[in-house]
């Protein structure tokens, strides 16, 4: 029977690492956020006259967030009838809903499995930095505000902690 993995947690801490070995492992479909949508929404941030590299703007989050995510899951939907689906994101607001989990379930018909990911705040800053990635100049050129509005805190609902 298929299932659906939600792989969560802030930036750096091995989310997309951890998502490509569980899928592999579970010979599953992969979903990563970065992966998947990227392309489309900086599109959409440069045409909306946005920094493209800006995931943590209020334009961001009103214009894209939700659809990302939507993007995702329905990418899911059409694969689970032929198997498991390992998604990966940030899921944060998400994972602050004690019900979230449920309605997964109810939506899709299949167990939803939960891991949630995280490390070390020095590990992360050195992570974020050796990848290289544009979308991170704005995080590392203000780490200290960055944390400060960064969730941390592990999901309200029941799940796996993978410290990497």
């Amino acid at each position: 029977m298929s299932e659906l993995h939600i792989i969560c947690g802030p930036a750096g801490v091995g989310k997309s690492t951890y998502g490509k070995k569980l899928a592999k492992e579970l010979g599953a479909c992969l979903l990563d956020s970065d992966t998947v949508t990227e392309p489309v929404v900086r599109a959409g941030m440069e045409l909306g006259g946005e920094n493209p590299d800006d995931r943590d703007s209020m334009a961001y989050r009103r214009a894209f967030r939700d659809p990302v995510y939507e993007c995702l899951f329905a990418t899911a939907a059409e694969n689970l009838p032929h198997g498991s689906v390992v998604i990966v994101g940030p899921f944060t607001s998400e994972m602050r809903d004690p019900d979230w989990p449920a309605r997964l379930r109810e939506r899709f018909g299949v167990e939803i499995k939960v891991v949630f990911a995280n490390c070390e705040e020095e590990e992360r800053k050195k992570r974020i930095q050796e990848r290289g990635n544009p979308r991170d100049n704005l995080k590392l050129n203000d780490w200290d505000h960055y944390l400060e509005t960064t969730n941390v805190r592990p999901p309200v609902f029941p799940h796996r902690e993978l410290g990497t």
